[in-house]
């Protein structure tokens, strides 16, 4: 989702081939080695990061100026894409981590929350006014998380990010990237993203 969103951002024209994690195409699994999605294929070389596609689409259009952030917030990505994403993995997928206690993952993910409602006090975004790279990166995580239960994380004391993220999901960019495609297969005519 994330690198749609950056996508969407940049206005970069890109083939979509939508992929089952279950059936994955032959040609994908050619081009990426980690067999994960996203991947991007260019010349010569594959991201298979939804962050390396996010800096790689910025870096050819960032009207928005998402890239423009304090440095800070790339190291709230990293904390976003290590310690918080483990909590969520291991509070979302608890039946596949049955030696961890999902409560105390769950509590993980709490501390990590609560310290985005506190940066996020008095203002839209992580960093003002406006979004950067690090809002774009950061709020599919929180959503994912917020649907594991969406009552008890409405019910919890985080005001300004149940409001950041409830104006996420009402926004344009959020319908554009939760389009649904048919999966590709060898030989189907071309979709375009941002066509």
């Amino acid at each position: 989702m994330r690198a749609r969103l950056a996508l969407v951002s940049s206005a970069v024209r890109v083939e979509l081939r939508e992929v089952l994690l279950r059936d994955k195409p032959k040609a994908f699994l050619q081009d990426s080695v980690s067999g994960t999605v996203p991947a991007l294929r260019l010349d010569g070389q594959v991201l298979d990061e939804s962050l390396d596609i996010m800096i790689w689409a910025l870096g050819k259009n960032d009207p928005q100026r998402l890239l423009d952030m304090p440095p800070d917030g790339w190291a709230l990505i990293k904390a976003n894409d290590g310690q918080f994403k483990s909590a969520l993995d291991h509070t979302k997928y608890a039946s596949r981590y049955p030696d961890m206690d999902r409560m105390v993952e769950r509590a993980k993910a709490v501390g990590h929350l609560c310290g985005l409602d506190e940066r996020l006090a008095g203002q839209s975004w992580l960093f003002g006014d406006r979004p950067t790279i690090a809002d774009l990166a950061i709020l599919p995580f929180v959503r994912q998380f917020a649907h594991i239960d969406r009552a008890w994380f409405d019910a919890q004391p985080w005001p300004d990010l149940a409001a950041w993220l409830d104006r996420f999901l009402a926004s344009e960019s959020f319908t554009q990237v939760m389009v649904k495609y048919a999966p590709w297969t060898e030989g189907d005519q071309p979709i375009w993203f941002n066509a």
